[in-house]
């Protein structure tokens, strides 16, 4: 099963329709999409069937003309020996100043998506939840991020009771 495979599965099975955060998590406000464009590293997550095996993960946004956001997912798979790509489409639940955005990489199936930790002034990582506490990412601007970085993540995390003994620390 190939990455955009695997992506279909989970929104269709998992997170179908399923746009709301979990309770205690929190997205940003003075968010800047515009900021938020590019490419952002995969440094950490909780392991799914989706991205199971998959390193050098990286996330590209881009606008879409009908006010949304473009995105692609890629990573490697080593025991395919190759990259793998998912190419999806995300839109504002509440407003474009508010880092909570409803994904889709499969038809009219949408998952959460909400950035509940994010370095205002450079953009330069975004902590981000989906629709509960089994899915997390610390996302960066670059692959390798400091220790007090990783250890404010898990920090947070843990707080909002994420599992976060299960993170899996992305290889580049």
């Amino acid at each position: 099963m190939n990455f955009r495979q695997m992506m279909a599965v989970l929104f269709t099975l998992v997170l179908s329709g399923c746009v709301k955060l979990p309770d205690n998590v929190q997205p940003v406000t003075g968010f800047e999409p515009d900021r938020y464009l590019g490419t952002w590293y995969e440094v950490a997550r909780l392991d799914h069937s989706f991205e199971k095996g998959l390193s050098k993960v990286t996330a590209e946004y881009s606008l879409r003309v009908d006010g949304g956001l473009r995105v692609i997912n890629r990573g490697f798979s080593a025991d395919e020996s190759e990259w793998q790509e998912a190419e999806g489409k995300a839109f504002f639940v509440e407003d474009q100043n508010t880092g909570y955005l409803k994904v889709s990489f499969f038809g009219p199936f949408y998952g959460a998506y909400g950035i509940f930790g994010l370095d205002k002034e450079d953009y330069s990582y975004s902590w981000v939840s989906g629709p509960d506490t089994g899915y997390l990412w610390l996302l960066a601007r670059s692959p390798e991020v400091s220790n007090e970085l990783k250890q404010a993540f898990v920090s947070r995390a843990d707080e909002l009771g994420f599992d976060t003994k299960e993170l899996i620390w992305v290889e580049h």
